[in-house]
């Protein structure tokens, strides 16, 4: 290679350099320009006030996946069978019952799962918002919902509860659903209970048909959930509130009171007499009469009116005398008498103290 050549093409070289060079400063020098100009800007630009400060708005709280802790749980339970689950009411028909049980499925109970009573009505006795105990006896009715039962998941319940009724003497009110033979029917807690007839009132109840479709106080007095036998009785609650009406009437008494009675009955000690007030008293055989009698009978006869003193009420007993009134009838006679012979006596006395003998 020629010298010549060598130098043009060292020359040509050094050209480019430079050039590329050249462009190398133009890039930067319009980078300059081109973050020094909104500087200028601002610079030239008129003062403003500055908005006021916005607050920050409320922040909304953060879900954790503690907020759907139930529903995690619900979502991973295993309901079969047997289980006993407890549900809000969501709707009630007059055939059906529909339970949100924070579960996956919803739960159903038909009319004839609800209860053992003929007459229960659903929307009367159901409504939206109850919470309701059911065992589950089906885990899907065909439309994805669990098909429950108040009525056996009540049974199990309900005969605890019978149980502690009948320990504590527990005093409630049933509606008597049906007269049968010897006795009525009526339902507690579900259950099917018979109140025999010589246990519906205070006294034996000759027309049971007098008592249907009453409400009376009953006591459980036979509960046994392996027979399923529960019986009732209405005797004891209605013999108690006799009783304690008659203790408000005999506080009214007074001692020493005299009023009218009809014999009630004669024993061998003595005769039942019921008052003018209503009450009933004893007139025992010594207080009969002012001479010794071996029997009632002798002087008094069943259904006879008779004038009594009442003597007593202690113990919330009413005690009558005759005796007593016809005593003080015969202190009257004898007062009387002398009251009598005091005035002829006196009348003799000052005729014969006006004579001169």
């Amino acid at each position: 290679m020629s010298e010549e050549l060598k130098k043009e093409m060292e020359v040509k070289e050094v050209e480019t350099t430079v050039e590329a060079v050249a462009d190398e400063e133009q890039k930067a020098d319009g980078v300059s320009a081109v973050e020094e100009a909104p500087a200028a800007e601002t610079a030239e630009a008129p003062e403003t006030e500055s908005p006021a400060t916005e607050e920050p708005a409320a922040e909304e709280p953060v879900e954790t996946m503690a907020d759907y802790e139930a529903e995690l749980e619900a979502s991973f339970k295993r309901v079969k069978e047997g289980d006993i689950l407890t549900g809000t009411v969501v709707s009630v028909t007059e055939d059906q019952v529909l339970l949100d049980l924070k579960y996956y499925a919803g739960g159903v109970i038909d009319k004839e799962n609800m209860s053992n009573d003929p007459d229960f009505m659903m929307q009367e006795e159901i409504h939206p918002g109850d919470e309701i105990t059911a065992t589950v006896i089906s885990t899907d009715d065909g439309e994805g919902n669990l098909v429950l039962s108040r009525k056996e998941a009540n049974d199990l319940m309900a005969w605890e509860k019978l149980v502690q009724m009948l320990n504590d003497r527990t005093i409630v009110s049933v509606k008597i659903a049906e007269i049968v033979k010897s006795g009525a029917v009526a339902y507690l807690e579900g259950i099917r209970g018979f109140i025999p007839a010589s246990k519906l009132a205070a006294e034996y109840v000759e027309d049971l048909e007098e008592y249907n479709g009453k409400t009376i106080e009953v006591t459980v007095i036979t509960a046994d959930p392996e027979e399923n036998r529960l019986v009732l009785s209405g005797r004891e609650p209605a013999r108690a509130k006799l009783a304690a009406e008659r203790s408000k009437k005999i506080a009214k008494c007074e001692v020493g009171a005299i009023m009218e009675g009809t014999v009630d009955s004669l024993k061998t000690y003595g005769a039942f007499i019921n008052l003018e007030n209503g009450l009933s008293g004893l007139l025992h055989i010594s207080q009969i009469s002012t001479q010794r009698i071996k029997h009632p009978g002798a002087v008094l006869k069943e259904g006879q009116t008779v004038k009594v003193k009442i003597i007593s009420t202690a113990d919330n007993k009413i005690s009558l005398s005759m005796k007593e009134i016809q005593e003080e009838d015969v202190m009257d006679a004898a007062d009387l008498q002398y009251r009598d012979n005091e005035e002829v006596s006196t009348g003799l006395g000052a005729l014969l103290k006006g004579l001169k003998f």
